[in-house]
């Protein structure tokens, strides 16, 4: 290949300088490769034809190998020259096999291929000539622009090794005459000694993320790099007169002019009890395979001797940025609240005219007879204000601390939410505390649908014995719930609130052939005559004796549009901030002075079970 033919031209490797790997590549050590032609490849990766990007020219200089590199016409080779011109990418590495080694010394070797990598592990390898090729198809050397320098402190060595081709304890076969040739892991089938030297800039986070093969590899080495740093003793004694390698329980003694220097350890054997050991790329590799055996990269960096690996991990993080509520269904609660009528003053007066009895009703008139006048009876009900009010208080410190989120926004977010539960369930049902409770709504100011005075709530019941199943239950409400239907004097279509348990009983509801009655809660609805279904959690199990029956509630029928809830200015949901200077509290109110009843005489039905015969 002509040298005015390349894409770009750099040191593949540079002779005398100390790689990140502590190896020392001699002057002359790739005399031989001068001329040659070999690949050009993308990070050392040898599983796919698509990642050899061209071919690169060797030659050999007194300081180094240099290579001429010109790109093929595949998308790969076209992205790759891209990254080059545009200065993304700036480091060469090698692939070599067949070395020759005397300590950390390498005399000869093999070059296989050139690689363009992210960051290489010798430091002087880097492109320090761009071309741009012509539309005639020929390039100048005098047409340079850039010059892209490596940077020298990139210390880091990805060495490709693959503990899955050969069996680590296995080695080379060795000629005592000669200087070692031997790989730890990976032997190609010429049994040839193989070592490449690559290196990646991307942080661990970004590589443990990606999770591909390159990645994980790069990641293993960045661990081993900490290993090494940390351990007692970080690397093997190399003699530059001789070595004693074992294998197998056996001793081999190469000696260079006589020397009788040994290095006492098998770095074959990983379950040697020699604690001057050297972590490299081998160990990274043996974790990685560990990896799918332990099903966490944690236990198996701890199982080669890496302590406190998770100091490497990303701190965990919400998902949702702020803490969730564990708190009951209150999908009910935006519905009750937006359903009763409201009024601008709290105290609310009915009056009502009883005109049912037979004394009211019209008479006729026979001549000559005294004319009766009628009479009805009046009846009137006043219901006064009651106060309702949450309260929480925070540490100023714990405000300022929590930068995360918005606490304060929270908490009031939680404050408003749970006094709406509470005036809803106090509405339908009572709070349910004892009346003896400092804590407890007035039931006489917000009066709830269900104890009201049956004027005004209809209280219907049905018997339930005591060896009656949950489909004699089911079939008792809706029978009850649709006779009961006409003695509802409310507004317009009402709503059916009821408890989930009693609802899905109903739905099971089979015939005698086996098919579900009620296939949906719109059907349900249609029969129990009622405009929709809502289902309320907290009237799941609720009881009140009345004489010696104790009365079980499963549903209410009522158009909340008769329920007046009242308010004076002011005395709407109102939040109060205060700062407390003694105890550095920030204290937070949110209350409403309210009152709530039943307007309209009849206007709720209350479905209830008693024990007794089934009725």
């Amino acid at each position: 290949m002509a040298k005015t033919k390349f894409d770009f031209s750099g040191y593949a490797t540079k002779a005398d300088l100390k790689c990140s790997d502590g190896r020392i590549i001699r002057k002359d050590a790739f005399k031989h490769n001068d001329g040659q032609i070999v690949p050009l490849v993308w990070q050392h990766i040898h599983d796919s034809v698509s990642n050899v990007l061209g071919h690169a020219l060797l030659e050999n200089r007194a300081d180094g190998v240099y290579a001429y590199c010109a790109f093929n016409d595949t998308e790969a080779g076209k992205t790759a020259k891209a990254l080059v011109q545009h200065g993304d990418i700036h480091a060469l590495s090698i692939h070599a096999n067949k070395l020759q080694q005397q300590g950390q010394n390498v005399l000869h070797g093999e070059i296989r291929e050139v690689s363009l990598v992210l960051a290489g592990a010798n430091p002087g390898a880097f492109i320090d000539n761009l071309q741009i090729q012509h539309g005639d198809g020929t390039c100048t050397n005098d047409e340079t622009e850039a010059i892209i320098f490596a940077d020298q402190e990139i210390s880091l060595t990805d060495i490709e090794h693959d503990d899955t081709k050969v069996d680590p304890v296995k080695e080379t076969k060795v000629d005592p005459v000669k200087e070692t040739k031997v790989d730890p892991v990976k032997v190609d089938p010429a049994k040839e000694t193989a070592v490449q030297h690559a290196a990646t800039d991307k942080t661990v986070q970004e590589v443990f993320d990606s999770m591909n093969e390159e990645q994980k590899t790069v990641f293993y080495a960045m661990v081993s790099q900490a290993i090494a740093d940390n351990a007692a003793a970080s690397t093997a004694t190399h003699s530059d007169t001789g070595d004693d390698i074992t294998k197998d329980d056996k001793t081999i003694n190469h000696s260079n002019k006589g020397g009788n220097s040994t290095m006492k350890r098998n770095i074959f054997d990983k379950q040697t009890e020699d604690k001057d050991s050297l972590k490299h790329a081998e160990e990274m590799a043996a974790i990685f395979a560990d990896v799918k055996r332990y099903g966490s990269l944690k236990d198996s960096a701890i199982s080669h001797g890496v302590t406190n690996i998770d100091y490497l991990f990303p701190d965990a993080q919400t998902i949702d940025g702020t803490p969730q509520f564990i708190k009951r269904d209150t999908g009910w609660v935006a519905k009750v609240m937006s359903s009763v009528h409201h009024t601008p003053f709290s105290r609310i007066k009915s009056i009502l005219a009883d005109i049912t009895a037979d004394d009211a009703r019209a008479k006729g008139y026979i001549k000559g007879k005294e004319k009766i006048d009628e009479v009805f009876s009046l009846l009137k009900r006043t219901t006064s204000p009651t106060t309702i009010y949450k309260k929480q208080k925070l540490d100023r410190d714990d405000v300022i601390d929590i930068t995360d989120f918005d606490v304060v926004a929270w908490i009031k977010t939680e404050m408003r939410m749970m006094l709406d539960e509470e005036i809803a369930r106090a509405l339908l049902i009572g709070d349910g505390r004892l009346n003896a409770s400092d804590d407890k709504i007035n039931e006489q100011c917000l009066r709830p649908i269900w104890t009201d005075a049956d004027l005004y709530s209809v209280k219907v019941s049905f018997n339930v014995a005591v060896a009656a199943t949950e489909d004699d239950m089911a079939r008792s409400f809706i029978k009850s719930t649709i006779k009961a239907r006409k003695n509802y004097k409310g507004s317009g279509d009402p709503t059916l609130y009821m408890t989930e348990d009693m609802l899905t009983n109903c739905l099971l509801l089979e015939d005698t052939t086996g098919r579900m009655i009620y296939d949906s809660v719109a059907k349900l609805a249609t029969t129990l005559r009622v405009k929709e279904i809502i289902t309320v959690p907290v009237m799941e199990n609720k009881t009140r004796t009345v004489g010696a029956d104790t009365m079980t509630l499963h549903g209410i029928v009522v158009n909340l549009d008769d329920y007046n809830v009242g308010a004076d200015k002011g005395g709407a949901v109102n939040m109060f901030d205060d700062f407390d200077i003694d105890f550095n509290a920030q204290k937070y109110l949110i209350e409403t002075r309210a009152s709530g009843a039943l307007t309209k005489p009849y206007a709720a039905l209350v479905i209830e079970s008693k024990p007794g015969a089934v009725g």
